[in-house]
């Protein structure tokens, strides 16, 4: 292999192995312009976008030891988004962008360790913000304090009344 394509190769590794997310695209017909919007939303959400050739991402894939890579289609044109962070929120503006520009579509993607299929990129899109997850777990979380705290405060509001209600009765016997 020439040393240009071994420097590629050795990027892709480089950027699946240093990030959260890698998600394989397929953008063939879409103009410059449209492209570079996708590029410059992309990297709001922190993420970067390379078009690279297959071959050079097979050869990385076979680098890195990656099962299951073959299930990605990796032909016609195919650019690599991947960062660190947010992946669903990565992942819903690909699916947003791919309503807009329908020749805008994920192919698969790989993260922590798994191959992913198209379709559950699609099930990462559909998932909240990882603000909005952080917010539910720490609910979930607190549940269990907040129930306990409720029952200990029940009991003990028990006791008070009752005691106020024989007070009450002292006072009504007295009168």
């Amino acid at each position: 292999m020439r040393i240009e394509k071994q420097y590629l190769v050795n990027s892709i590794v480089d950027a699946v192995k240093n990030s959260d997310f890698v998600y394989f695209v397929s953008y063939a017909g879409l103009t410059v312009k449209s492209f570079s919007e996708l590029r410059n939303q992309l990297a709001a959400q922190g993420a970067n976008c390379r078009v690279m050739k297959n071959t050079l991402i097979k050869k990385a894939a076979a680098q890195l030891e990656l099962d299951g890579i073959e299930a990605i289609d990796l032909t016609a044109s195919t650019a690599m988004v991947y960062g660190s962070g947010d992946c669903s929120a990565v992942a819903k503006l690909l699916v947003e962008f791919g309503k807009k520009q329908e020749q805008v579509k994920a192919k698969g993607g790989y993260m922590d360790g798994a191959v992913l299929s198209s379709a559950e990129v699609g099930a990462l899109a559909d998932l909240p913000a990882k603000p909005v997850l952080q917010a539910m777990l720490l609910g979930v979380l607190q549940a269990p304090a907040r129930n306990l705290v409720t029952v200990l405060n029940a009991k003990a509001a028990s006791i008070v009344n009752v005691v106020n209600a024989y007070k009450d009765k002292l006072e009504n016997a007295n009168n």
